[in-house]
């Protein structure tokens, strides 16, 4: 079987894009865990200690893509996933931030992303 030389690019982009997309998601859990607020969530207002965080949205909007891409491809990024999920975890008994980066960065350092947590059977 030929390989078509433009799935070979197209899946060297898509290495590039996931290898762009882990080390961003990495700076801005490093830098959240910290304590800077509005990695997960777009609620942060301009207003707050710090302001906007285009990082983060950049990092949204890149996970985004790639969840799309990879879903029409037939494909799952266990990394991209797993964040889009933390974004999506509001409201008062939410753990917070710093505390969802720091339980992340220690996920990807095990090599757990992608399998389930027990974490997950929590309410919150």
């Amino acid at each position: 079987m030929m390989i078509d030389p433009r799935d070979e690019a197209n899946s060297e982009e898509m290495v590039m894009l996931e290898s762009a997309f882990s080390e961003q998601l990495l700076a801005c859990l490093d830098e959240c865990a910290r304590g800077r607020r509005g990695l997960f969530s777009e609620s942060v207002s301009d207003q707050d200690e710090g302001g906007a965080w285009p990082e983060a949205a950049r990092l949204r909007e890149l996970a985004v893509a790639l969840q799309s891409i990879f879903a029409q491809l037939e494909e799952r990024n266990a990394l991209c996933d797993e964040f889009l999920d933390l974004c999506t975890i509001h409201g008062e008994s939410h753990p917070g931030e710093r505390r969802l980066a720091r339980a992340f960065l220690e996920r990807i350092e095990r090599g757990e992303v992608g399998t389930s947590t027990q974490e997950e059977r929590k309410p919150w």
